[in-house]
């Protein structure tokens, strides 16, 4: 029965504190829904980027976020599936997270492999366990990291592991260390002949997300990894052996720098002081309108009537205005002028 081995170091509740303060800081922010899209984007577009960038796809961010808007790029189209199959590998387990039933199978974590390896790997291959032995290699420098168990353990492995995933529960395990156990389990059985480090990074964000620390959906554990991926790699290979204590202080680090950016980044954009105390605390719910009215200010640095149009097509003036009074109202804008050349912008 599969039974990892490790001890919670100091290090590893030291990172977890610092995960569990920086979610309740997130989770409080004030005015945090008017960036949630924008924070969302930008950490699929880091995570898409990262999570394949490290296994050698040669796109760079901005390549791969026109891939993700529909642009053309010119490149591999190994490359570019790889991005695409990323992203809808993402979305999937958005949404499975959303379910109720939180349960592994072994169908599951071939569904996700398949959809990580279309148009990849030729469909027979595509989620069916491996029948070949294979070696790990660090993309970076193309050492052979480690060899994986042989193809014909790898079932018996694998079911092991499901039994684990479904019986490990919140009380018994932090969340946290149940996604990097399992990130490296999955690296370490390696069960199909492409894909294993992509489906391990999504599994170990799966389980975050059903465990509760989902971050609001605005994290990417993929660039922290790839940031650093001979780092990356010589921690995985350090854990091969069954100790993975020294993994999982490496991974909960990971978690623990990725949501205090994320952390930092919000309470600059919310003014957090100056709002907690304007609104006693509480977080500043927007419309959808009133995000879009932001955004374009964010972006174009003021608003003026003459632009409401090409903002709104299909909404009356006085909608728009009714919109940025209450904006206004709400201490996030500033009308500069009279007439109706008046300009909106940003407070502070």
């Amino acid at each position: 029965m599969f039974s990892p081995q490790f001890s919670i170091s100091n290090k590893i509740l030291s990172h977890i504190a610092t995960i569990e303060a920086v979610e309740e800081v997130i989770k409080h922010a004030p005015i945090l829904p008017l960036w949630e899209k924008k924070f969302r984007e930008d950490a699929i577009v880091r995570s898409v980027h990262h999570g394949t960038h490290i296994e050698g796809n040669m796109l760079e961010k901005d390549e791969a976020k026109n891939v993700l808007m529909g642009k053309d790029v010119m490149a591999r189209s190994r490359d570019i599936q790889e991005v695409i199959n990323y992203r809808r590998v993402i979305d999937f387990i958005d949404e499975e997270a959303k379910r109720k039933i939180v349960s592994y199978s072994e169908k599951f974590i071939s569904r996700l492999h398949t959809i990580i390896v279309d148009k990849i790997l030729s469909p027979e291959r595509a989620g069916a366990y491996r029948t070949k032995q294979v070696v790990v290699r660090n993309s970076q420098t193309g050492e052979v990291t480690f060899r994986p168990p042989a193809p014909v353990e790898v079932p018996f492995l694998m079911k092991e592991f499901i039994i684990w995933l479904n019986n490990t529960k919140e009380e018994d395990l932090h969340p946290v260390l149940k996604a990097g156990i399992a990130h490296h389990e999955l690296v370490r059985i390696h069960p199909y002949v492409d894909g294993n480090g992509r489906l391990a990074r999504v599994l170990a964000t799966l389980i975050m997300f059903r465990g509760g620390y989902d971050i609001r959906r605005f994290f990417s554990l993929e660039e922290y990894y790839d940031k650093d991926a001979i780092m990356y790699y010589e921690s995985l290979q350090k854990a091969s052996s069954g100790q993975m204590t020294a993994w999982l202080e490496y991974f909960t680090y990971g978690a623990s720098i990725e949501f205090t950016k994320i952390k930092e980044k919000i309470l600059r954009l919310s003014k957090d002081a100056k709002l907690k105390e304007q609104f006693g605390g509480r977080q500043i719910f927007l419309t959808e309108r009133q995000m879009k009215i932001i955004e374009y200010i964010q972006e174009i640095g003021y608003l003026q009537n003459q632009a409401f149009d090409t903002l709104f097509p299909d909404l009356s003036e006085d909608s728009v205005l009714r919109d940025l009074k209450d904006l206004i109202d709400k201490g996030l804008l500033k009308k500069v002028g009279r007439t109706k050349a008046a300009r909106y912008v940003l407070t502070g």
